[in-house]
């Protein structure tokens, strides 16, 4: 049995401790000389408050160069994302390496200012790393569709017979549970279709009666996925199963403006769910 042992962090501390005192030397030094300077940016409201913008480019630009350097090498990242992290941090750190060359040749040769081509390029580089850590941590984000498609692939490369992963016994239909077919638990509810012919509906909800009761087991009537087969509302539909409970007892549907009395509809409901008398 082999156990994979997790790389110790330390050393890389004590790497980056000198790089990060160097780094950030270099890039406020550049800052200097190219006009970064201190501010106060708060006039009126906070005066004593003082802020050396010299520090916005070591900040900007090596923070975005580990965040786009990890974002590269962490696993499990998006395509697109992974490409634009890779050219991004490799671009940051090239950046960066040039920043330190430019400071320390500009301090070796005595200039107490940069030349205007230095500057021009320095003071953009805040609102340069704004934009690229904005677009990468949208590129992070998985893309809906290609989700979905993936997932719907998923699911219909797993899918087999009928019973095999949905816990539905075989030989239960919809003809015995009074759910239309693409309207049980799982599957998606077929759209909204023309309002339904009544007396195909409560013919229908007959047979299924029957088909259950000589099954030996009890209908009850599904009227959500019965609303959206027949595009009818509730009441219609409750209509429509009484009068099929009255077919499927060998009596003639009920006038569909009359609501029969409480107690007729539960001597039917008891009379459809006794398998022994619906043939009748």
């Amino acid at each position: 049995m082999t156990t994979t042992s997790t790389p110790r962090r330390w050393p890389l501390f004590l790497i980056a401790s000198p790089a990060a005192v160097a780094v950030w030397s270099g890039w406020v030094g550049l800052g200097g000389l190219c006009g970064f300077g201190v501010i106060h940016p708060l006039p009126g409201i906070w005066d004593a408050f003082r802020l050396n913008t010299a520090i916005t480019l070591p900040v900007g630009v090596e923070a975005y160069g580990a965040y786009a350097l990890g974002t590269w090498l962490a696993p499990g990242t998006p395509k697109t994302a992974r490409v634009f992290a890779r050219r991004s941090a490799i671009g940051a750190l090239a950046l960066g390496m040039a920043g330190q060359a430019i400071y320390h040749l500009l301090a070796a040769a005595g200039f107490r200012q940069a030349p205007w081509p230095v500057v021009t390029l320095v003071s953009c580089l805040p609102v340069v790393t704004l934009a690229f850590g904005a677009a990468l941590t949208h590129l992070r984000r998985p893309d809906p569709v290609h989700a979905g498609q993936d997932t719907g692939s998923r699911t219909g490369q797993d899918a087999g017979p009928a019973g095999d992963r949905t816990g539905i016994p075989p030989g239960t239909g919809p003809g015995r549970t009074g759910t239309p077919s693409g309207t049980g638990p799982g599957s998606s509810p077929p759209p909204p279709q023309a309002p339904a012919d009544r007396d195909a509906v409560v013919a229908d909800l007959a047979s299924e009666i029957l088909t259950a009761a000589a099954a030996g087991e009890t209908w009850r009537p599904d009227y959500p996925a019965l609303m959206i087969r027949t595009g009818r509302r509730r009441s219609w539909c409750e209509k429509a199963v009484r009068d099929a409970r009255r077919a499927a007892l060998g009596a003639d549907p009920a006038p569909r403006t009359h609501e029969p009395p409480a107690g007729e509809a539960r001597t039917d409901q008891a009379r459809t769910d006794a398998p022994a008398g619906v043939a009748g």
